[in-house]
């Protein structure tokens, strides 16, 4: 019975099924998580609210499309996204940064406990206001907001037949939007003078105001710039039914975005990337093994954690992490 299993799983439609939708997953991942290793690589703060600030990019990019896109063609669907993506990012960005110099920053000398309390105190206040807000607008925050998958357009709704697999038009965008999230990121931090401030301070932040530059300064930037990938992220999570903008959206992007990052070894962007493919392909592996085989509903959101404890077990510091890092 397990040798015809394994032979069905084997056959190419089901092969490219597991692999595309494994790559999809990786794009979602690597988005959730990039400002959250970003974040911890040059600061040492694990910040708690990261779920928080993805839950309302989810929203304030659903209220974007449905004012610009609802109803529409492929192309205002296109060009609502695109115009939700960059109003996520900059209110987001600018919140990151609020909170960075007016709250994180003043912490900075304590135990690592006063960050994670402190950005756990945040992300409940952040729930909460949303929470409020969507209410007041006769939304119900505890499910996903239907209007905005209304506003997806045509072509990311229909399949495609590749190898005899039928892939999403949506699974595919979610491929391309990771690639360019992990390719911009990359040339920020290689091609950039800020990616070269935030590459040099992960390793030594006191070397780096040693030679005069402005560490405060390039903390609020890549807080900022990790909150508003996160609002980004939340936008393209808005449109898939398996995530929608909802207010428990916070913690079900926050547990696998700590996955990627500790997998991948704290505070590296090579790792975070590497982790995201590798969780993306267990969890499409294990989808397709208990939808079809084995009759445990639930199970393959619980291999991506096994997946933690495995490292955590075999190696602690993750794939591509160091024993220190974000020594500020």
């Amino acid at each position: 019975m397990f040798i015809d299993a394994l032979v069905e799983f084997l056959s190419p439609g089901n092969v490219v099924d597991v692999l595309v939708r494994g790559l999809a997953e990786a794009g979602l991942y690597v988005m959730i998580a990039s400002g959250l290793t970003l974040v911890f690589g040059l600061m040492g703060v694990l910040n708690f609210a990261h779920g928080s600030i993805t839950m309302i990019g989810a929203y304030l990019g659903g209220l974007v499309l449905v004012t610009l896109a609802a109803g529409g063609t492929t192309v205002t669907g296109l060009l609502g996204f695109a115009v939700a993506i960059v109003v996520a990012f900059g209110v987001l960005a600018a919140l990151g940064a609020g909170i960075e110099t007016q709250l994180v920053r003043r912490i900075y000398d304590r135990p690592p406990l006063y960050q994670i309390l402190l950005t756990f105190g945040v992300a409940l206040v952040l729930d909460e206001l949303a929470r409020i807000v969507i209410l007041f607008y006769g939304l119900q925050p505890s499910t996903v907001w239907q209007a905005v998958l209304g506003t997806k357009p045509t072509v990311l709704r229909e399949s495609v037949d590749i190898f005899g697999a039928s892939i999403g038009g949506l699974e595919l965008f979610q491929i391309l939007f990771g690639v360019l999230t992990v390719a911009g990121v990359h040339l920020f931090l290689t091609q950039t003078r800020y990616g070269l401030f935030i590459r040099a301070g992960s390793e030594d932040s006191e070397m780096l105001s040693a030679l005069g530059v402005d560490v405060r300064r390039v903390f609020t930037v890549v807080f900022a710039l990790g909150t508003g990938i996160a609002g980004a992220a939340g936008v393209l999570l808005a449109w898939d039914p398996a995530w929608g903008a909802s207010v428990p959206l916070a913690a079900e992007t926050l547990l696998p975005a700590f996955v990627v990052v500790i997998v991948g070894g704290l505070g590296t962007f090579r790792g975070t990337v590497v982790a995201a493919l590798l969780v993306g392909f267990v969890d499409s592996t294990m989808t397709w093994w208990f939808q079809n085989h084995i009759n445990f509903t639930g199970l393959p959101e619980m291999m991506v954690f096994l997946v933690l404890v495995v490292m955590l077990i075999v190696k602690p510091q993750g794939l591509y992490g160091v024993s220190e890092v974000g020594g500020h």
